[in-house]
């Protein structure tokens, strides 16, 4: 079997936690500037969750800082919950399109599976050597 180059790990790491601090950042400027609600248009039943994003998106960055493994395990559960979250928000609620969202486009692709042909697998970085 054979793994990924040590740096190709800590590049993909690396982007992930810049983008999970981006959308705790982006959470807590929602949260400072619309307090515990400050998706109004959406139902009740999405605040309780996107508000915690503000948390959870920091805490699985600072796990792939870290070279933590949670961090890749928090960070595919809060990416596979909000794309749905989303979603969700975007088709049941707005009734708009993936078009009219550029938001939700990001998600998308950033989410998006990728290929395993058993040629490369990532491991963390701490597990290198």
């Amino acid at each position: 079997m054979h793994h990924a180059p040590r740096w190709a790990v800590l590049l993909v790491y690396g982007m992930a936690a810049i983008l999970l601090f981006v959308g705790a950042f982006a959470h807590v400027t929602d949260l400072l500037g619309h307090s515990l609600h400050p998706y109004d248009w959406g139902p009740g039943r999405l605040n309780p969750y996107w508000s915690p994003l503000a948390l959870f998106d920091a805490l699985a960055a600072l796990f792939l800082v870290r070279g933590k493994r949670q961090g890749t395990d928090l960070a595919c559960v809060i990416l596979a919950t909000d794309l749905a979250a989303n979603w969700y928000a975007v088709y049941g609620i707005q009734h708009s399109s993936l078009a009219a969202q550029p938001g939700l486009q990001r998600l998308t692709v950033f989410r998006r599976p990728r290929p395993r042909n058993g040629t490369v697998h990532p491991t963390a970085p701490h597990q290198l050597q």
